[in-house]
């Protein structure tokens, strides 16, 4: 590697009822996204587990991070490509598993994109671009489950 990237953040749980963890149902499974010089970002646990479904749970992050990376590259590299994207809109779907002892996990993603581009773009080329994504993805890269890609696209 050229180059090393720190990344920071604080955490702050802000579920405490007044007794801690005393009891497994005394507290709240939310907490506090800080990072410097950012608005804070309210999480939960996943409402199955407890959570607020209001709010953000790590799977949500870990997946809207995963397509927003995703999206990121594929952006830098149509346009290297001389596609012009006009929009872009992701639905991703994570797929997990639950073992018996309640440990969790994600077995693969399926990043959804439909992407306008400019009438004439290189079809073919903007849908290879997704796999070329994976090779610069910060967050792909770091994974340990597979990714697919079922992109569509509308000409304008």
């Amino acid at each position: 590697m050229d180059k090393s990237h720190d990344f920071t953040a604080r955490i702050l749980w802000t579920g405490d009822r007044g007794e801690g963890t005393r009891r497994y149902r005394g507290y709240d499974r939310t907490w506090r996204i800080v990072t410097p010089g950012k608005p804070p970002v309210e999480c939960s646990n996943d409402p199955a587990l407890g959570g607020d479904p209001a709010k953000p749970n790590p799977e949500d992050l870990l997946l809207s991070s995963l397509a927003s990376c995703h999206m990121l590259w594929y952006l830098h590299l149509a346009s290297n490509a001389g596609i012009a994207v006009r929009a872009y809109e992701d639905t991703p779907l994570g797929i997990g598993e639950v073992g018996a002892r309640g440990e969790g996990r994600f077995v693969r993603a399926v990043l959804r994109p439909k992407i306008t581009v400019e009438r004439g773009a290189d079809l073919a080329k903007a849908n290879a671009l997704h796999e070329e994504v994976h090779e610069y993805c910060f967050i792909a890269r770091s994974v340990n489950f597979p990714i697919g890609y079922e992109a569509s696209y509308l000409e304008v």
